[in-house]
């Protein structure tokens, strides 16, 4: 007989999908850019290192998931502005902690890192 699990850490509980969706780096980087609507491009030029392919999967999971709009903007130039929904907005906060937790512990992980590599594992 299978103990009782805590429905959060159940397979089938819809927050591990959530999760796996939000809190990956490049949508976690994307949110933190469209604290201010920015055109496509403008967001790449920002985030040195993704490619137009995993960009435009995250802003289309983003998207999917109620966190971020996309406005087809018409003119001389047509083109595409993404924007924070409400929802979206939300995940600043949790954000910011996380991100101000990560440079305030990354000389320490780091060093952690480098004891752990030099050890015979």
């Amino acid at each position: 007989m299978q103990p009782d699990i805590d429905p959060i850490y159940r397979a089938d509980c819809p927050s591990r999908a959530i999760l796996d969706q939000i809190a990956d780096k490049w949508s976690m980087l994307v949110l933190m850019v469209l604290r201010e609507p920015r055109r496509f491009n403008a967001i790449k030029r920002r985030l040195d290192g993704i490619t137009q392919r995993v960009l435009t999967q995250t802003l289309r999971k983003l998207e999917r998931n109620g966190m971020v709009t996309r406005t087809v903007l018409d003119g001389k130039t047509l083109g595409v502005e993404y924007a924070l929904t409400p929802l979206g907005q939300s995940l600043e906060s949790p954000f910011n902690a996380l991100y101000d937790w990560t440079v305030e512990k990354m000389d320490e992980i780091s060093a952690c890192q480098a004891r752990y590599d030099q050890a015979d594992n």
